[in-house]
């Protein structure tokens, strides 16, 4: 690792450019930004248009530092280059005090750093603050400090989370303080003042009119809706996200909670009304629809042995499907029927790992629905392909992403299936149909057209009858000559 003692040393910036057409950064280069109002931080150049952008250079763009966050050009006073530098030569040298990046001069405009900071010192950046760094390979960078926990975390410099883990970073200082760390800051604040508020919560007597024990509502809950659905259960009406009694803004309310993303409490108050009786009285409709699904006439009205239920999805299954061999599943999923916090229910081993979760679904039609669903996933994953043909095309936008590849695969059992996938720069998906033999039944290859794309209509998937009936290669490829 380096040998020079970052808490002594200066990085002096020497190489300015103002904000000019025909001195602009190139696409995608990383730099550090002086503001107009005499702040520092950094981001990567992206020209509002590229095209026009290769041929004339334009001062139009913005400086971007991660998703949701960027700099406008107008902001920006002058912009350094930081991917055209790599100190590792001089960070090298025990006794280097001062490292120029350009040269210096009496009339070179130049901008000094000092006070880097360590991880190994047990240093670390606060939320959200935007950071200058040199990485362990002698790069520079910058990036948003992401705290994933109380000594981890990373840099964010780009869409995506693209960031520079804490491995990779030998030392950091921060930069100016900005709108995102500001907010951060005010948040931090606010959570402190709620922590402190909710020490000694208030009672309002009429709304915690029963106590604060939560299952005293549910339990007086439950009372009412007995009396339309007699098989009802405190657990059934728990399905669904359970209230709960919390201290906020420092008195004890009804709400449901969950995590954030860092690991605070997140309440989501009640507020529909104002009284204990009127809060029971929403617990009843909001708990109504998981109670009505829990009907164990209509969920288990085929018996208590999982037998019968995946015997008729099989059935169902392999009327398409025909070389579906059901044993084939052992590898990827197993069901039963178990009894859970005292309800019986259908649960599913997605890895045969043993451990189960529960298929929550209303009747017993929609469980055998979910076993078909996944026997078809394994009837395509377990049947080899043989032969692929990708369909070319030009450049197609499907809702927002770009088409990337329009795949039709033979299997070895003869028959066909088409994998479609779409993304951008950022993120993406595919999708994988199975083309029932009813398509293969028509005469003629505009008539299976016709019935293929009612399973994958153009209009979501990119290529439409007008592209695929011209093709006669596919055409070719699925038989019709």
């Amino acid at each position: 690792m380096f040998k020079c003692n970052y808490r002594d040393l200066t990085l002096s910036f020497n190489e300015f450019h103002n904000i000019e057409p025909k001195d602009m950064p190139q696409y995608g280069e990383f730099c550090l930004l002086e503001l107009k109002d005499g702040r520092y931080t950094g981001g990567e150049w992206n020209p509002a248009d590229y095209s026009g952008y290769k041929n004339k250079k334009t001062t139009s763009g913005k400086f971007v530092r991660g998703t949701g966050d960027s700099v406008p050009s107008e902001e920006v006073a002058r912009w350094h280059s930081l991917d055209r530098y790599n100190p590792s030569n001089c960070l090298e040298e025990e006794d280097m005090g001062c490292i120029n990046f350009g040269v210096p001069g009496d009339d070179v405009y130049s901008v000094r750093f000092d006070g880097l900071k360590s991880f190994k010192d047990g240093d670390f950046p606060k939320s959200e603050q935007y950071c200058f760094l040199i990485l362990k390979n002698g790069d520079l960078s910058a990036g948003r400090w992401e705290q994933y926990g109380k000594k981890d975390g990373a840099f964010i410099y780009a869409p995506a989370l693209a960031a520079h883990a804490m491995d990779e970073v030998w030392a950091w200082m921060p930069l100016s303080s900005d709108d995102v760390f500001d907010a951060e800051e005010e948040s931090e604040k606010e959570r402190k003042q709620e922590e402190e508020l909710n020490r000694n919560p208030l009672t309002d007597l009429k709304l915690m009119k029963y106590g604060t024990e939560i299952d005293v509502y549910y339990e007086k809950a439950l009372q009412k809706l007995l009396k339309k659905y007699p098989w009802a259960t405190i657990t059934q009406m728990k399905k669904i996200q359970p209230w709960e009694i919390v201290p906020n803004h420092g008195k004890y309310v009804f709400a449901k909670t969950s995590q954030g993303y860092r690991g605070d409490k997140l309440v989501d108050e009640w507020k529909e009304g104002s009284t204990a009786d009127e809060f029971i009285s929403f617990l009843c409709e909001y708990t109504k629809e998981s109670v009505e699904n829990s009907n164990p006439e209509e969920k288990f009205k085929y018996g208590m042995d999982i037998k019968v239920y995946l015997d008729k999805a099989y059935k169902n299954v392999k009327r398409d499907y025909h070389w579906f061999d059901r044993r084939k599943t052992k590898g990827f999923v197993n069901y039963d029927i178990r009894q859970i916090d005292g309800e019986w229910e259908f649960v599913r081993d997605s890895n045969r790992s043993g451990v189960y979760h529960i298929v929550d679904c209303g009747s017993a039609e929609k469980f055998v629905e979910s076993v078909e669903h996944d026997y078809r996933e394994i009837a395509l994953r377990t049947n080899p392909e043989v032969a692929a043909y990708d369909v070319p095309f030009g450049h197609v936008e499907v809702h927002g992403w770009n088409l990337e590849h329009y795949r039709f695969i033979k299997m070895q059992s003869g028959d066909f299936k088409v994998d479609v996938q779409a993304g951008d720069r950022v993120t993406g998906g595919s999708r994988t149909f199975f083309i029932t033999p009813d398509c293969f039944e028509a005469k003629t290859y505009e008539e299976f057209l016709d019935r293929y794309l009612e399973i994958v209509p153009g209009q979501s998937f990119g290529l439409h009858k007008k592209e695929l009936l011209s093709n006669r290669d596919l055409k070719k490829f699925l038989g019709y000559n």
